[in-house]
């Protein structure tokens, strides 16, 4: 069904759930919340050995091609989306009640794990997630040989379906979806898959700070 080049796209992301729902089985299995912190640098881990591995097959991460206007608009971006996705926060916008991530383990902060978090989510879950959802669903859903899809060639049934997905993914799903719908835009906009990277990497690297200095632990 999936061609080489979808898999390595692919692998990533779902190396990332992986993680996710092991967190969730070994929590119902009563293991302790404090070993579990440490499946998230594990998870970051896995992430990067399959990047590194899959990484010459990224033609569109080869060449770093975004005028200055093009950067300042994916940095104001990232920007945006972070003060949305702390607003668009009321009971209805949410999935269940998330835990997040709080690294404390009696009553002070693990800065290890504190460091590990920012930079993966920063630096690492932005390039897995965009070449999954823009450089590789995006653009399989206008054609199955998405690869000769050009992102200005995109139209209303891909941006609509990788939004919502996206969107759904998360437990803040309207803010996940303004986030999906915004990422999208810089993409076929730019047509370049760092614009969308950029914005997703400023979100992220600032939402951790901002996780960091509030003590809303479930934001992450």
């Amino acid at each position: 069904m999936f061609s080489r080049a979808a898999w390595v796209r692919i692998l990533p992301f779902a190396a990332y759930l992986f993680f996710i729902v092991a967190g969730d089985v070994l929590e119902r299995l009563g293991v302790a919340p404090s070993a579990l912190l440490w499946l998230y640098p594990a998870k970051i881990a896995a992430v990067v050995l399959l990047l590194a591995l899959f990484w010459r097959h990224y033609s569109e991460l080869r060449h770093f091609r975004l005028s200055t206007p093009a950067v300042l608009t994916a940095l104001a971006t990232g920007v945006v989306v972070l003060v949305l996705w702390v607003s668009l926060d009321a009971g209805w916008m949410i999935f269940g009640s998330p835990v997040g991530f709080d690294p404390r383990s009696e009553g002070r902060i693990d800065w290890l794990l504190v460091a590990i978090r920012i930079l993966g989510a920063a630096l690492v879950v932005p390039v897995m997630e965009e070449l999954f959802w823009r450089s590789f669903l995006m653009r399989w859903v206008a054609a199955p040989n998405f690869e000769s899809v050009e992102p200005s060639q995109l139209g209303p049934k891909s941006f609509i379906i990788t939004v919502l997905l996206f969107g759904f993914e998360h437990n803040l799903w309207l803010a996940g979806i303004v986030a999906g719908a915004a990422y999208s835009l810089l993409y076929m906009r730019h047509r370049s898959l760092w614009s969308p990277i950029l914005a997703h990497a400023v979100t992220n690297g600032l939402l951790g700070i901002w996780v960091v200095r509030t003590g809303n632990w479930s934001y992450w």
